[in-house]
């Protein structure tokens, strides 16, 4: 019997491909999830419980014994929701969004109870008053879901969201720069790729590199980032 999951992730593959080859680098999200027909089980990264390395740095007490304590969060491509769930958890006013309506309409659905503000938006053209207005953001998986020519446009975009004293928390895989570029999703920043946060005024705090090969990529990424208080 097939895993939903695996065939999901080569169904995500072939739409993108699709969209790729038109030159579209965005909408094949909302395709992909019209495509599941309301079945999380076809979705590979939607599974009720969050990333486990988000999960694993909230354990770690990164935020102190009080938790987000109402502070804003943003979390960045969203998806189904997990994400923004463990944050609300944790004692954030969280805001999550994605360019695809159709998730963005199912997470009430999955998160009935939950007072997370769900948006429909396109990371490219996002709202003027989110520029520096978050205390955490949270971007787990989306940059390596889309090709490299857009990528430093996402970085910008990405870092403009963090408010003076905040912080950003990336989750991705990562590949060598001697390593082949992958003509299928996803793509695998480079360092250089995820370091260039630190040109858009953020300081790299810390970084933890999970050695976790896959068929995808031969490195994880978890790092975060703050903006100068002040700056």
């Amino acid at each position: 019997m097939t895993d939903p999951k695996l065939a999901g992730r080569d169904r995500a593959r072939e739409i993108s491909a699709e969209f790729l080859a038109r030159g579209d680098a965005v909408h094949w999200f909302d395709a992909f999830y019209r495509d599941a027909a309301g079945d999380d089980t076809r979705i590979p990264w939607a599974d009720r419980e969050g990333h486990p390395m988000l999960a694993d740095w909230l354990a770690q007490g990164a935020l102190g014994e009080h938790g987000g304590r109402g502070r804003r969060a943003l979390v960045v491509g969203c998806g189904l929701g997990e994400d923004a769930a463990l944050l609300e958890r944790a004692g954030w006013r969280v805001t999550a969004f994605d360019v695809s309506p159709t998730a963005i309409a199912w997470c009430p659905r999955i998160w009935p109870d939950s007072q997370i503000e769900f948006r429909t938006v396109n990371l490219f053209e996002s709202p003027a008053e989110w520029t520096h207005a978050f205390d955490l953001v949270v971007e787990i998986y989306t940059l390596q879901a889309m090709p490299a020519e857009p990528r430093p446009r996402a970085i910008e975009r990405i870092a403009s969201f963090v408010a003076a004293g905040g912080e950003l928390l990336v989750v991705t895989r990562g590949r060598a720069a001697d390593e082949a570029y992958s003509g299928q999703l996803p793509w695998p920043l480079l360092r250089s790729e995820l370091d260039s946060f630190g040109d858009q005024g953020l300081e790299l705090a810390r970084l933890d590199e999970l050695d976790e090969p896959d068929e995808m990529s031969s490195l994880r990424w978890r790092a975060l980032f703050r903006r100068p208080a002040g700056s």
